[in-house]
């Protein structure tokens, strides 16, 4: 792990736990005590192995298309890849990280560039599509119930939908447009001549071939309706594991009533808009928005900013602090 990312995550450390001590400052410990003896904890081990699904469901994504691409991808490699993705989008702005790592990643277990690059490109655009559906559903679900409670949310729900449509239409047309993907790379090599003309040209010509072995892999990907599939399935049960996590932790705090497809479209839309703020991690606004949409199932504050932290500790700290082990593994290749 570099200096910067280091620092970077001991900030995010050092603000994630002056939002709980905010949080909790207002708080009966007596009344938090109590409520915690009384929590059910299987149900908060359930959620538990919900994100651990979660991350292996990934795994085994990558490792779908890898070897899809005959190349083979160890077990141990395959489970790297969402670990260090979850350390990658949680110290960057917008989760920009994320796929860089992966990259880095799959070369390092001795994947072509090239075709590391499609294949985290295309599982990107799946992974999005899910996300654009399962966002779509969510919206008829739980879009009222937001335009209610925070009306000013309402409007973070549509751009985010909007957003994340035109990410996919503009990695689609990087995929299949080598045109297009050769002219950015003639905008970026442009300062570069400037300064290493001679390096600049030789550099160019490693990266043409390279996007050459991208388009062509994208190409052969998408003709292979069998993985597509399988990698569809593969992340909608995915997503649907995550997006379950809250109800998880609702039931194990002892909330009653809870309407288990409202639960999922509220998470649903938290992600969504977290995703727009720029702060990695979305830190501040995600446990605002938590308390916000979910305090209508829990009795008293105790328990809403007891499951607040919970679910931020299981699906965003607990993936920082597993991805930093395993970005600090190396490779058998």
């Amino acid at each position: 792990m570099t200096r910067r990312n280091g620092i970077v995550f001991v900030l995010m450390m050092i603000a994630g736990v002056a939002i709980f001590y905010w949080s909790f400052r207002n708080v009966s410990m007596v009344q938090l005590m109590q409520d915690l003896r009384d929590a059910n904890w299987w149900w908060l081990l359930v959620a538990l192995l919900a994100m651990v699904v979660y991350l292996l469901l990934e795994s085994i994504v990558v490792k779908v298309f890898v070897d899809d691409s005959h190349e083979k991808l160890s077990w141990s490699d395959a489970i790297r890849i969402p670990l260090v993705e979850q350390f990658g989008n949680g110290i960057t702005p917008f989760s920009a990280g994320g796929q860089p790592m992966q990259l880095i990643t799959l070369i390092q277990a001795g994947v072509d560039p090239g075709r590391a690059g499609s294949i985290l490109l295309m599982k990107f655009v799946v992974y999005q599509a899910m996300i654009v559906i399962n966002f779509f559903i969510a919206i008829v679900v739980g879009y009222q119930f937001i335009a209610d409670k925070l009306k000013a949310w309402s409007l973070f729900v549509i751009l985010g939908f909007i957003i994340h449509l035109v990410v996919i239409i503009t990695l689609l047309l990087v995929m299949y447009w080598p045109g297009l993907t050769k002219a950015l790379v003639r905008v970026v090599f442009k300062p570069i001549k400037w300064i290493k003309p001679n390096k600049a040209e030789e550099w160019q010509q490693v990266v043409n071939e390279k996007i050459k072995n991208f388009h062509s892999e994208s190409i052969r990907m998408s003709h292979d309706w069998w993985v597509l599939f399988k990698a569809i399935v593969l992340t909608l049960v995915q997503l649907t594991v995550y997006y379950l996590i809250p109800y998880f932790i609702l039931l194990a705090l002892g909330a009653s009533q809870v309407n288990i497809i409202l639960v999922m479209s509220l998470h649903v839309l938290i992600v969504m808009v977290i995703s727009l703020f720029p702060i990695p991690g979305g830190t501040g606004g995600a446990e605002i928005g938590f308390s916000m949409l979910f305090s209508t199932f829990l009795p008293n504050a105790a328990l809403l900013v007891c499951a607040m932290a919970l679910w931020r500790i299981i699906t965003y700290y607990l993936g920082m602090f597993a991805g930093i082990v395993a970005f600090n593994i190396r490779s058998k290749q």
